[in-house]
C-alpha cells in the first residue's frame, strides 16, 4: 500500500446562483464531477435521501467522498454518524456550529464528538472556518494547546482574511499558519487575500496569493506524509464557493468561471502532490 491523494469537488461549489436562476440538477453535477476526473465529492450528510442518492452515484462509478456535518451539540452528530456507517465515507469533516467564548467550553464538545466517531469507527476532522468554533486563528491555536492530537481540515483562506495577513507573509504569521498546517489531515481549497475570501485564480493580479497557498498546501503534503501511515489518504476538496463567496459584477454574474477554475485547481494540486513524491 502507498499513501494516496484524493482530489474531491465540493457539491456546494456546484451551486451557480446566477441572476437567470439556471442551476445544474444533482445528477448533472455528479456527472460533471465524474467526467472531469475528480476522485469524488464533498457531501453534506444531514439529509438521508440526499446522501443516499449522491453516494450511490459515486459508488457506482468507483468514486469516494467525504461526509460533512455542522453539529451544535454532541447528540447532533449521532444521526450523521449513522448515515456515515450506512453509506460510508473517506472521513467525516465537522464544522462545529458553535462559538464558545473559552477553550474550556469547547473541550466537552470535541471530546464527545471524538468518542462518538471512535465508537462508530469513523475518522473525523475538525475544520478551520469562520463563524464556527475555529473561527479565529489564536483561539484555534489555544485549542491545539489543549488537544495536541486534534486532526484538522485546513481551510486556510479563513485565517488569511480573519487576521488580515499582509503580503508578503511575515515570519510570525507564517509560523502560526505552519502550526495549523502541521495538524491538517486534509485541505479545503480556495485562495484568499487579506481582504477577500475567494480570489479568481486566473487573474494576473492574484498570482502572488496563489503562490502563497500553493506553498502552504505543499508544506501540508510534506508534513502529512511523514506522520501518516503507509496506506492512508489525504483529501483535498476544491471548494470555490458560489456568490457571495464568488465576487459578482453589477449584472450579478461572476467575474470568472468557477467550474473551470476548479478543474485548474484539481490539476495543479495533483501536480503539486507528484512534485512532493519526487522530492
Amino acid at each position: 500500500m502507498t499513501q494516496k491523494l484524493l482530489v474531491y469537488q465540493s457539491l456546494w461549489a456546484m451551486e451557480r446562483r446566477r441572476p437567470d436562476g439556471h442551476e445544474w440538477d444533482l445528477q448533472e453535477k455528479l456527472r460533471m464531477i465524474r467526467d472531469a476526473g475528480f476522485d469524488g465529492a464533498g457531501v453534506r450528510f444531514a439529509e438521508h435521501n440526499y446522501a443516499a442518492e449522491v453516494t450511490q452515484f459515486l459508488r457506482d462509478h468507483d468514486m469516494t467522498w467525504q461526509a460533512q456535518a455542522y453539529p451544535q451539540t454532541i447528540d447532533d452528530l449521532k444521526p450523521i454518524l449513522e448515515h456515515v456507517v450506512k453509506f460510508g465515507a473517506d472521513h467525516l469533516n465537522v464544522q462545529p456550529d458553535v462559538r464558545p467564548y473559552t477553550v474550556q467550553e469547547c473541550l466537552p464538545l470535541i471530546a464527545g464528538w471524538r468518542e462518538l466517531a471512535a465508537q462508530a469507527g469513523v475518522r473525523m476532522h475538525i475544520e478551520t472556518h469562520r463563524n464556527r468554533m475555529t473561527t479565529e486563528m489564536f483561539f484555534t491555536l489555544h485549542l491545539l494547546d489543549a488537544i495536541p492530537d486534534l486532526r484538522l481540515t485546513g481551510d486556510l483562506s479563513h485565517y488569511v482574511v480573519g487576521r488580515e495577513f499582509w503580503y508578503p507573509i511575515s515570519p510570525e504569521d507564517d509560523a502560526m499558519m505552519q502550526r495549523i498546517i502541521n495538524q491538517c489531515w486534509g485541505f479545503h481549497g480556495r485562495v484568499a487575500s487579506r481582504e477577500q475570501i475567494q480570489l479568481q485564480l486566473s487573474f494576473p493580479q492574484h498570482q502572488h496569493w496563489v503562490a502563497v497557498f500553493m506553498d502552504w498546501w505543499r508544506r501540508g503534503f510534506v508534513q502529512w506524509r511523514k506522520k501518516a501511515g503507509p496506506d492512508e489518504t489525504f483529501t483535498f476538496l476544491c471548494e470555490l464557493g458560489p456568490p457571495e463567496y464568488a465576487i459578482t459584477g453589477a449584472d450579478g454574474y461572476e467575474l470568472s468561471d468557477r467550474w473551470e477554475e476548479s478543474l485548474w485547481m484539481k490539476d495543479q494540486i495533483r501536480a503539486l502532490w507528484q512534485s512532493v513524491l519526487k522530492s
